[in-house]
């Protein structure tokens, strides 16, 4: 017998030894691949626009004591619209959505810089654990309705911040919104409505995640904060705000925990949006993955581009005509 257990011992130690000998290797050598030519990146010249009329960046105050910032645009109405930014950017290229919903009355609408991101975050690229970005929202919600205790919320997001509202959904916060709207939303790295690598916008560490992910499989979370992505930005669409690396808990936290079921949450109204030239996406999936697990209403923008469908006028129409409907159902 005690033979038998040695044997056993010896074989769980060597195991192990195994194991987080190839998670080390992933993590120290799992560098991004030099990005394929043929693949563009997105197209950020679309949001190269008289920004004037910003609204100026407000403060609340997140449960850790953190002050993170938004955007308010105002209207007489009793719904209210937050907006998540995408990957590497923040909430400035709302300006012409956001300013169309507030002047129509359709709703108020709210845009965050995401922690991590913006004009001057506490640690750029990086949050303190993976499902921050979840309350962050629940406590910008909070505040909101505060002053709008009748209000009837809509949480939207474009590219990642549509993951990051379908996440949002499949949390423990989900049923605080009364729609969901979608831009051109990531669902996951590998699922069918994403093209590889985003088209080019991401370069992965990919080795590297794989080790993380084998770490915190077990419990171990120390190294979360290494960076795992690069964005590939024009430098022509720099300008010192932008968050060209984000770490392990970031990215995990900018994503849906698994798609399939925080779609399935979503029992509320769902618009989803996004143009038929989009770089990053596989736009013609949208409807056949979503629609396996909750109803949706998927509407295809044609001729338009990933950064495009934000900044577009066509999108407003779609939009004004989904928000007067809500409530209605």
């Amino acid at each position: 017998m005690k033979k038998i257990i040695s044997k056993a011992f010896k074989f769980a130690i060597i195991s192990a030894v195994i194991y987080f000998g190839i998670a080390a290797v992933l993590i120290l050598t799992g560098k991004p691949k030099k990005p394929d030519p043929a693949q563009r990146g997105l197209a950020f010249d679309e949001l190269f626009f008289d920004y004037s009329s910003l609204p100026e960046l407000k403060n609340f105050k997140a449960r850790d004591g953190t002050q993170l910032a938004y955007r308010y645009y105002p209207a007489d109405s009793e719904k209210i619209v937050i907006l998540l930014h995408g990957s590497g950017w923040h909430s400035r290229y709302f300006l012409p959505l956001a300013e169309f919903i507030s002047s129509e009355g359709l709703a108020q609408v709210y845009t965050p810089d995401l922690r991590g991101h913006g004009h001057s975050p506490k640690r750029r690229g990086d949050v303190d654990y993976i499902d921050q970005f979840e309350d962050d929202l629940a406590d910008l919600i909070a505040m909101i309705q505060k002053d709008n205790p009748n209000s009837m919320l809509v949480i939207g997001g474009h590219s990642s911040g549509g993951g990051l509202a379908v996440r949002f959904a499949g949390s423990q916060y989900g049923q605080k919104a009364m729609a969901y709207l979608l831009i051109s939303p990531f669902l996951k790295y590998n699922a069918p409505t994403t093209r590889l690598n985003s088209g080019g916008f991401a370069k992965p560490y990919s080795g590297r995640i794989i080790g993380l992910v084998m770490l915190n499989n077990v419990g171990i979370h120390w190294f979360n904060y290494l960076t795992v992505i690069d964005f590939n930005m024009p430098e022509k669409a720099r300008d010192r705000t932008e968050t060209l690396s984000y770490s392990y808990r970031l990215t995990t936290a900018y994503a849906p925990h698994d798609y399939e079921k925080d779609l399935s949450a979503i029992t509320q109204p769902l618009l989803v949006i996004a143009g038929t030239k989009d770089e990053a996406m596989i736009y013609c999936q949208y409807e056949p993955v979503i629609s396996q697990y909750t109803t949706v209403k998927v509407k295809l923008l044609q001729d338009v581009s990933h950064m495009g469908v934000v900044v577009c006028t066509e999108i407003r129409l779609v939009i004004k005509e989904w928000l007067k409907g809500l409530g209605e159902q």
